[in-house]
């Protein structure tokens, strides 16, 4: 494909996209599925044209005065050679005068918003988060993100891992917080990772370095019963059945049969027998033989949320989120709290998380929380860390690119009495 071919495809995914709430990535491998003429380096060129649109939305639309997918296009390669990319044909149609006018004219100064890209409505509960530092964190949660792995300790130790990955030529290192992870840079050669036999065996899984410290973080010990409430596709019950050493129970609970569905494949992989799965409330997963009466010494919520952390990642995300969404959140957020202190035993924490940086999902519902609950009071999670303490952890563990490194993350534990 011509330059321009890529650049018009980009368009039409980008206009396409407005009718989707797929992750981007997702949405382009289907896109990509159904036109097989697009070869890799074509895909790889405008999946990038794509990403960069998303991560630069904001500053795109100031410079054209517009947020249309063509505007967008138009604005993110301006400066090079425009006319040879807007020529028609394969490529996009030429420059109207008004778009040449546009390109031309002195664009005005741009709010804090649009300089760091994220949504204008978002700016107050955004400076509740970072205070003075909130221009230098958004503009660390604009960079594309690096690939963070978790080594599987039933299998293997870091060091192997480390030095396997190294011999097979990925610019791998050992992530600075996490005694289990590892880190491949943006461009390391990543998307080999899920080919390699080191996968295959079942000696590291994908996961960010946050939701590895918050894993730890939860204190889970072998021969514990633990819930994973929300469980998803199940990265954090095998990152807790490592911790455990594969001794005890672990009930991974998702409403989403479909979500549950590849923690099967996962936990064969990773050798952890000790997870059963279930979508349904009550029967014999939930007890009594190893959870009496459905109570957990243990109860890991990593809650559904706005996924702000995860901006580097799924830059999409932060146009998608609006205020309704945001509340709707917040009481499914309140809703799985109050049951996860239905199923948590006496003397028991729930380990509370989320993949946001937004202080009404995360400081907010735990407030909210322990005004509903009282029986249950905060629990220091630094009591549970060994070794030089992340930044953010003080209490709870609060984590951003800007601080940490990592994905924005937040958790904090709960104690019943």
């Amino acid at each position: 494909m011509t330059p321009a071919a890529r650049l018009q495809m980009a368009i039409e995914i980008l206009e396409a996209m407005g009718a989707t709430h797929q992750p981007l990535d997702r949405f382009l491998k289907q896109w990509f599925r159904s036109r097989r003429f697009a070869g890799s380096g074509d895909r790889r060129a405008i999946g990038e044209m794509v990403f960069q649109v998303q991560r630069s939305r904001a500053r795109l639309a100031h410079r054209m005065g517009s947020d249309a997918p063509r505007a967008l296009a138009i604005a993110l390669v301006a400066g090079g050679d425009i006319d040879a990319l807007f020529g028609g044909g394969y490529g996009p149609e030429p420059l109207s005068e008004a778009e040449r006018a546009q390109l031309a004219r002195a664009p005005d100064a741009m709010p804090d918003w649009m300089r760091g890209e994220y949504p204008a409505w978002l700016e107050g509960e955004l400076k509740r988060a970072f205070g003075d530092r909130l221009m230098a964190e958004m503009i660390a949660l604009q960079d594309r993100a690096p690939v963070d792995l978790r080594v599987n300790t039933l299998k293997a130790g870091r060091a192997d891992v480390l030095a396997a990955l190294k011999q097979e030529g990925f610019a791998a290192e050992a992530t600075p917080w996490s005694p289990v992870g590892i880190r491949i840079p943006p461009g390391g050669g990543s998307a080999a990772l899920a080919k390699s036999d080191l996968f295959a065996r079942g000696t590291f899984e994908f996961q960010d370095e946050a939701a590895q410290i918050a894993s730890l973080l939860a204190g889970a010990r072998p021969g514990m019963a633990v819930l994973d409430l929300a469980a998803g596709a199940g990265g954090k019950a095998l990152a807790l059945a490592a911790a455990m050493e594969n001794r005890g129970h672990i009930l991974a609970f998702d409403d989403s049969a479909a979500r549950l569905a590849p923690l099967a494949e996962r936990a064969a992989r990773a050798g952890a027998t000790m997870i059963a799965m279930t979508d349904r409330h009550g029967g014999p997963a939930w007890g009594p033989e190893n959870t009496p009466n459905g109570k957990f010494e243990l109860v890991f919520l990593d809650a559904p949320c706005s996924g702000t952390g995860t901006w580097r990642r799924q830059p999409e995300l932060r146009w998608r989120l609006t205020p309704e969404r945001l509340a709707e959140l917040n009481r499914i957020q309140d809703g799985l709290l109050d049951e996860a202190a239905r199923h948590t035993a006496p003397g028991g924490l729930i380990l509370y998380a989320t993949c946001s940086v937004l202080p009404v999902e995360n400081r907010d519902r735990v407030a909210a929380f322990l005004a509903r609950q009282p029986g249950f009071v905060p629990a220091d999670l630094a009591e549970h860390w060994h070794g030089r303490a992340p930044p953010g952890l003080s209490g709870d563990f609060r984590a951003s690119p800007a601080l940490t490194g990592t994905d924005g993350f937040f958790a904090a534990g709960l104690r019943r009495s």
